[in-house]
């Protein structure tokens, strides 16, 4: 497991469910950094927990973090391959224990089926770049101490993706869409939030992935070279996304009541 040790009394943990690329090991020291460096404020403590290869933290430990995020992966949510069991089993002891779970791409993907959504392959094909997604009505029904009222109705943000969420848990809310895909956020309750894009990413992490997914055949070159392009003339709204984040995982996200 590795840490970040800073003073204070808040803790959270990463749950990473994809190996660290040499590029981003390369340039930013691993995905750990990336998300650290998007979600981390002074005074809070990071731990790290690479899930993919089995490593989680110990159930009588878990009281002992504030909130978690669950990174992106290139495995299927709705596999069965043992790691991705055990992570449903936490993730679903996390939601009992009313803990702060923030789920990205991957995370969203699994955390909404731990919790008794439905996950499956997208029958648009891939979704690779700059999306813009509007945020819903219900969005705003959640009260954020720092302003987050200040969010406009749209934001861009990076995706990379193939299988979506097609039906949220019982009691869940969709607070934002696109026109590729119809659950790009949702929450359930006031500790869990799932973003399909990616708010951690930076353009050039993207670009790389890629070349990857190209070099490995998962996608057409032509089809990556198009992205690519479109890539150079986007923006995401990463301040925006990282606002909503830390506003989440540092428990300033209430559900406001609703009158009739």
């Amino acid at each position: 497991m590795r840490e970040v040790k800073v003073q204070g009394e808040k803790r959270y943990a990463l749950l990473l469910a994809a190996k660290d690329s040499e590029y981003v090991k390369k340039l930013y020291d691993g995905y750990f950094k990336v998300f650290v460096d998007a979600f981390g404020d002074e005074g809070k403590k990071w731990d790290l927990f690479r899930v993919v290869e089995g490593e989680f933290p110990e159930l009588d430990q878990l009281h002992n973090y504030q909130g978690f995020v669950v990174s992106g992966s290139p495995h299927d949510a709705y596999g069965d391959e043992h790691w991705i069991l055990e992570l449903c089993f936490l993730l679903q002891t996390l939601f009992a224990m009313q803990k702060k779970v923030l789920g990205i791409c991957f995370g969203h993907q699994v955390l909404c089926r731990a919790l008794g959504g439905k996950v499956a392959r997208s029958d648009s094909g891939w979704d690779i770049g700059v999306r813009t997604v509007s945020l819903t009505e219900d969005f705003y029904s959640y009260g954020l101490f720092d302003g987050l009222d200040e969010i406009p109705p749209t934001l861009s943000i990076i995706e990379c993706h193939q299988d979506e969420v097609w039906e949220v848990p019982e009691g869940a809310q969709v607070v934002a869409c696109s026109d590729k895909t119809g659950v790009e956020m949702f929450t359930f309750g006031d500790n869990i939030l799932g973003i399909q894009g990616h708010p951690e990413y930076t353009k050039d992490i993207l670009d790389n992935l890629i070349d990857r997914l190209s070099s490995n055949n998962s996608i057409e070159r032509d089809f990556a070279e198009e992205k690519k392009l479109q890539l150079m003339e986007a923006e995401p709204d990463r301040k925006y996304w990282e606002k909503i984040c830390k506003s989440f995982l540092k428990g300033s996200w209430t559900q406001l009541p609703t009158y009739f």
